[in-house]
């Protein structure tokens, strides 16, 4: 008898087990999405390509709490959340850079917005680095977005602007993953307006200026 109550203990424990196994949740994913359509863009960018300033994104560093796939936020405190069942559809880092080239696309009106340190055949005016320092949801229901960003001349690397901002906006549904995905999403349009407005004001840096050759007595003197 007792052999047989062990056996059926350990059966009831399979099936418990098993079933346990078998409700738990799918996992979801997520992606962040481009700004909406600007009011005054009724078609495609007005800009051309030999008239707009090339603009080159990138490189853009997250902190490695961040870095991984699963969806991060912050309760109060010190203390992070890892959810385990939502998650991002690529990387974090990729689909912050896709979406920033759109809305800058959009907002500049242009189409020479690229990805770098990709390889680009385009002459580039502006580069824009940023470090991502906090890209996540919060305990009393808002997405944040703080990230130091950097203008650079890309012919000379010279600094043009430095920044450090800061953009909040509060879930339409508090603990709703794909409400907080939104919200992350427009704290990106957000930073991306300021970038934008940014390189507006500044004046397009101009070409370098070829060496000339030297001249002596009426000679002309090769480098």
């Amino acid at each position: 008898m007792k052999v047989r109550g062990f056996g059926l203990a350990v059966a009831v424990a399979a099936l418990v087990t098993t079933g346990g196994c078998a409700t738990s949740p799918p996992s979801s994913f997520y992606t962040l999405t481009p700004m909406r359509a600007l009011p005054d863009s009724g078609g495609p960018p007005t800009m051309t390509l030999g008239t707009a300033p090339g603009v080159g994104l990138g490189p853009v560093n997250f902190p490695q709490f961040l870095d991984r796939p699963q969806i991060v936020t912050r309760d109060a405190g010190n203390r992070l959340a890892i959810d385990e069942f939502h998650r991002w559809g690529g990387t974090i880092q990729d689909d912050f850079l896709r979406v920033w080239i759109e809305n800058m696309s959009a907002l500049l009106g242009t189409t020479s917005v690229f990805a770098v340190p990709n390889e680009v055949r385009y002459p580039l005016d502006f580069r824009v680095t940023a470090d991502v320092l906090a890209f996540e949801g919060t305990y009393d229901g808002y997405a944040v977005l703080r990230a130091r960003w950097i203008v650079l001349d890309h012919r000379t690397d010279q600094v043009l602007r430095v920044e450090e901002t800061h953009y909040r906006r509060p879930l339409a549904e508090p603990k709703d993953e794909g409400a907080l995905i939104a919200a992350m999403s427009e704290t990106l349009g957000d930073f991306s307006r300021d970038v934008a407005a940014t390189l507006k004001q500044l004046p397009k840096p101009k070409p370098p200026v070829p060496e000339q050759p030297e001249h002596r007595d009426g000679a002309l003197r090769l480098p």
